[in-house]
Formats: C-alpha cells, sequence, structure tokens
C-alpha cells in the first residue's frame, strides 16, 4: 500500500508564551519539527510526507529545516488553515499522487516510534481507521458553568487520544468533505470518521508520546529524551 503521511506544522506559540511557532523550538539543539519528520524519514512504510505550514513560517521552514536537514520524502510545503481541521482538509486536498493509506500526525508530537507508524499502517490490511491512545489515570469529573460537579465519568472507559492516526486515504477524504460541508467541528481526525458510521480501531499509544504545547510539556520533553537516549 503506498502510504502518505500529513504533518501538521501550522500551529503558533500561543499557549507556550513564545514568539516562535512551538515547532521551531530546541530540544536536544534540535528544532522540535526535525525531530518529529526524522521519525518518517526513518519509517521505510512510509512513501512520502506532506507538510503543513503556516504561511508565515515558509522562509523558516525552507531556509533552517528543509535546506539543513535535507528531508527528502517531503514531497510538498501546504498553507494550513484557521483551524487544526482546516489544515489537515488542505493537506488531504494538496495530495495529487497515487495514495491508499494516509498517516496525520502532529509536528508537536516528536516521540512516536517508527515501529508503531509501521504497525499502524500493517494493521490497516484489516481496518479502515486507526488512532493510538492510552488509559485515563486520572478522576475524571464534569463541571458546571458554576464550578460545581454534575457527574464523576466511568475511568475504565476513558482513553487519551493521540497522533498518529491512520486511515484508508480515500475513507478520509470523503468523511472530511462531508463533515466539513456540514460544519462538523472535528477534535481529532476520527471524529469525522466517526460521523460516517464507521469504526475507528483503537490501539494503544505510548506514554512517551505527548504534543508539546506548554512550557511544562517542554521540561517533560526534555526529561523523555533523556530517558529514551539512556536506553540506547
Amino acid at each position: 500500500m503506498r502510504t502518505l503521511a500529513i504533518v501538521l506544522a501550522g500551529g503558533t506559540g500561543r499557549r507556550m508564551g513564545s514568539s516562535t511557532n512551538k515547532q521551531f523550538l530546541l530540544l536536544d539543539n534540535r528544532p522540535i519539527i526535525v525531530h518529529t519528520l526524522q521519525v518518517f524519514k526513518e519509517c521505510r512504510a512510509v512513501d512520502g510526507i506532506y507538510l503543513v505550514v503556516n504561511h508565515k513560517d515558509l522562509p523558516v521552514i525552507q531556509e533552517e529545516i528543509l535546506e539543513t536537514y535535507r528531508f527528502n520524502k517531503i514531497m510538498k510545503l501546504v498553507i494550513g488553515g484557521r483551524l487544526r481541521q482546516d489544515s489537515v482538509r488542505n493537506g488531504l486536498e494538496a495530495i495529487d499522487e497515487p495514495c491508499d493509506v494516509v498517516i496525520i500526525h502532529d509536528a508537536a508530537r516528536p516521540f512516536v516510534s517508527p515501529s508503531f507508524v509501521e504497525k499502524s499502517i500493517f494493521l490497516m490490511e484489516m481496518f479502515d481507521a486507526i488512532i493510538p491512545a492510552i488509559p485515563v489515570k486520572d478522576t475524571i469529573k464534569v463541571i458546571s458553568k458554576e464550578g460545581f460537579v454534575t457527574k464523576t465519568l466511568e475511568r475504565d472507559s476513558l482513553w487519551h487520544i493521540q497522533t498518529p492516526q491512520t486511515f484508508k486515504y480515500s475513507l478520509v477524504v470523503k468523511a472530511y468533505r462531508e463533515g466539513m460541508g456540514k460544519k462538523l467541528c472535528g477534535y481529532d481526525d476520527s471524529t469525522f470518521i466517526e460521523h460516517l458510521g464507521k469504526k475507528v480501531k483503537v490501539v494503544e499509544g505510548s506514554p512517551y508520546n505527548i504534543k508539546i504545547t506548554t512550557p511544562e510539556d517542554l521540561i517533560i520533553a526534555k526529561g523523555i529524551l533523556s530517558q529514551l537516549k539512556g536506553n540506547q
């Protein structure tokens, strides 16, 4: 199966409290996005990468990332949209070559492993949509606008959803076109698949596969990287 990856790098540094796009912050002396792209470069099952970026970041991507690190699997740079789902749609619609499977991943998640990506692609022989998740450890309560507990949720059925999310290309394109046409707000990519009435297979992800969004996340990421290096 020909497999392409859409890597979303169109975010900002708003929650990070930085004027720099979070994907360009340094982690072990390399931008976060470089760590992420390296995963897909090393994954032999991935044939190409469509990198979705903020139009303001094009010079940085071209001069400091592509020219320096030479990711030869990047097929195209795509301009992102206002919302994450707009960026995903732009990435899907930009694919102009044969594609059976598409992987959608956040550039701010640098610790996904090539082996997990390959496992997801292999499982596409049996499923139409695959997402990674880890079980919730904390008690989750629903809180009213007034600040009172209205409900305590059953923890055993709650999972933290991650990326990369892997789909049959034709299915996810159809899901996004229909969903966006109906003004659907998708919390993640699989939400659009669910609204088509299709089943989404959940596979266990990794607690290391965090999304670096806040300054605290960056501290945790440095600890994870240190741990991973120590295990090598």
